[in-house]
């Protein structure tokens, strides 16, 4: 007997009264959300609200505790990824899951590679790659032969957008898609998001950056504290309304650019070069965020990765208080006081497998474990200053990074360098993937910092973030800083001409 056709009027996709608990935490309680064939339905909230938590229900991955999936009408059981599979939806995750030991093409097919007598047919499979990628407007990886682990964080995730849109997908999720995409990169996908949705295709969107929000969905749902807060078209709302909705209060200053008190040279470098940056030089002082605003691929990270002493310096002078040092690995720029917050936190940063108290006290191990012989309390003690100073929402030092939200991963990154105060902090996106109260929180920790004395260089891919925050910009492009203005002179307008080369035309 076939299946009752679900009436045209009825949504694609209905989630009822689901519930999720672990252990004693309620994630979700009673949640409602529903989705329409040809429909972009944002999902909003703070780290924490539910929303990872719901979209793993909807893919498999958890089981609710109770309620239910219904798809055209029909309640289905999705008790694995396979029937998420199988009922065409494909999840984008915030947190790639690519295999960088595969190339481009062999990661958008993995599991799906086309054959042909039995063997794997890469000719095939490679020109299937090229038009996919081609039809998305993806140019930046339009070469499916090299490996994943080659690629930027940006290049990673076009990557991950392109492995879903390869199959047939009815409903589509997509959890922070645009957190390292470039300007041209994020219009690309939203065309690509567009014809999906003219096909019939229901998109569920999950941002931080309600401009986005506002320019893409047709409606917006947002959830705190795994509850509904409300679904509205999305004419029917505005930002300010929607913050107050996820954090449950008004949010009146959410940059919050220190004073300007520029105190005595922090950092200077001067004529840096390797293969990925082009006679560099720039002064960053204490009490000051120098801001550097380029597009992804611009060499934002490399500058970074050679400040920090990852990527080899080939020539060029730095000098930290006005004294020359010369930085080779990592551990002589803690030495120089020099740290970095990578872009990458969970990859780069972070032990997610460890506890919260290890990854804290982590860097001062020689402090508290002289010649192997722990001090527990030493350790406590560090592990707890940086908890109290920082304001990090745990259930317990001893629990897993894995449990901390976004914004508390951030937080635990930066507070455990605090220990014995940096000369210089390099934040290399610093608010990718954390909510708006979180972000809010970070910069006011970021000006507090300034405020004591240290030297901030923050790079961003969010330009309204740069210039809001920064007492200085400066434009990098293809590996130089073109210019640096104040932070009075500099506007979207002339920094986006800058980072395009439109003033070059």
């Amino acid at each position: 007997m076939s299946p009752a056709v679900a009436p045209a009027e009825a949504p694609l996709l209905s989630l009822r009264g689901v519930t999720k608990r672990f252990g004693g935490v309620t994630a979700l309680d009673g949640v409602d959300f529903d989705l329409r064939a040809g429909e972009i339905h944002a999902l909003l909230g703070e780290n924490g609200a539910g929303k990872s938590t719901l979209i793993k229900v909807l893919g498999g991955i958890h089981r609710a505790d109770t309620g239910a999936v219904v798809i055209d009408g029909q309640t289905q059981s999705v008790r694995g990824v396979a029937d998420a599979d199988r009922l065409g939806i494909r999840i984008i995750h915030q947190e790639l899951s690519l295999a960088s030991n595969l190339s481009v093409a062999e990661n958008i097919y993995l599991g799906r590679e086309p054959g042909r007598w039995g063997l794997l047919d890469r000719p095939a499979m490679e020109s299937a790659a090229e038009n996919l990628i081609t039809k998305l407007g993806m140019a930046e990886i339009r070469n499916v032969r090299q490996t994943v682990s080659e690629l930027s964080v940006a290049s990673r995730q076009l990557v991950e957008i392109a492995r879903a849109l390869a199959t047939q997908a009815r409903i589509l999720v997509l959890d922070e898609p645009t957190s390292s995409l470039s300007e041209s990169e994020t219009e690309a996908l939203f065309t690509t998001l567009n014809h999906l949705r003219e096909q019939g295709v229901g998109i569920i969107y999950i941002s931080h950056r309600l401009e986005e929000i506002m320019r893409l969905a047709d409606r917006v749902t947002v959830l705190r504290d795994g509850h509904t807060v409300g679904t509205r078209g999305i004419g029917e709302v505005d930002q300010h309304e929607l913050v107050r909705w996820m954090v449950g209060r008004e949010i009146v200053d959410y940059f919050h650019r220190p004073d300007a008190c520029p105190g005595e040279m922090a950092l200077e470098a001067r004529g840096l070069k390797n293969e990925k940056i082009r006679d560099v030089s720039f002064e960053l002082r204490r009490g000051e965020i120098l801001g550097i605003a380029g597009l992804v691929g611009a060499g934002r990270t490399e500058l970074a990765r050679t400040l920090f002493g990852i990527d080899r310096l080939h020539g060029g002078t730095l000098l930290v208080e006005g004294r020359e040092v010369v930085i080779r690995k990592p551990q002589d720029a803690l030495e120089a006081g020099v740290v970095l917050i990578p872009e990458d936190r969970q990859g780069q940063g972070l032990v997610m497998i460890q506890t919260i108290a290890f990854n804290l006290a982590l860097p001062w191990a020689k402090e508290w474990n002289p010649f192997c012989r722990p001090d527990h309390k030493k350790r406590g003690a560090i592990v707890d200053r940086a908890i109290n100073a920082f304001g990090i929402k745990i259930s317990g030092p001893e629990a897993g990074m894995d449990s901390l939200s976004g914004g508390n991963q951030q937080k635990v990154l930066v507070s455990r360098w605090m220990e014995h105060c940096p000369k210089v902090l390099i934040l290399d996106e610093p608010t990718r993937g954390v909510d708006v109260g979180a972000r809010e929180e970070m910069f006011h920790i970021i000006a507090r910092l300034v405020e004591e004395g240290m030297a901030v260089l923050l790079i961003s891919s969010d330009l309204v973030e740069v210039l809001n925050i920064s007492h200085r910009i400066a434009v990098y492009r293809d590996g130089r800083i073109l210019e640096t203005l104040p932070a009075a002179a500099a506007t979207m307008e002339n920094v986006m001409q800058l980072l395009t080369g439109a003033e070059d035309q």
